[in-house]
């Protein structure tokens, strides 16, 4: 491989994002789509992906290539961010202070609770009758 490209995996629930920048002009490749095609037209999700590039001030210098699975669209769009920041920490350690204070350097671990065996759900119970 070359030099030039780093590697970096982010998560967020059960959406896994593994992420490869490379110098370049700013493309985006997610599953071999474009982020457009990819997570629908909304831009929602393209905003959370170009977070990191904003905080760090290197918009349009990077290409990325990422491959996601697992979770939900805004999900997967959420561990692309965090896949993101953690790659261009590899590129230059001094981004650091600046996506610490951003918070996207921080794995969102939320998932959710598993429902328990003799209850309706995770913590809702079924209704107790004394006669």
């Amino acid at each position: 491989m070359a030099d030039n490209r780093h590697y970096a995996t982010g998560k967020r629930k059960t959406a896994v994002a593994r992420v490869w920048i490379t110098p370049g002009k700013g493309t985006y490749k997610v599953n071999n789509l474009t982020p457009e095609e990819y997570f629908g037209g909304a831009g929602i999700a393209q905003q959370k992906i170009e977070t990191p590039f904003y905080v760090t001030e290197t918009s349009g210098k990077f290409d990325v290539i990422a491959t996601l699975r697992g979770g939900g669209k805004s999900a997967q769009a959420e561990a692309l961010r965090h896949g993101i920041s953690r790659a261009l920490l590899e590129v230059d350690p001094e981004y650091r202070l600046s996506l610490k204070k951003s918070g996207l350097l921080t794995r969102d671990p939320r998932c959710k609770e598993r429902k328990k065996y003799g209850q309706k759900g995770a913590r809702a119970k079924f209704q107790f009758s004394k006669r």
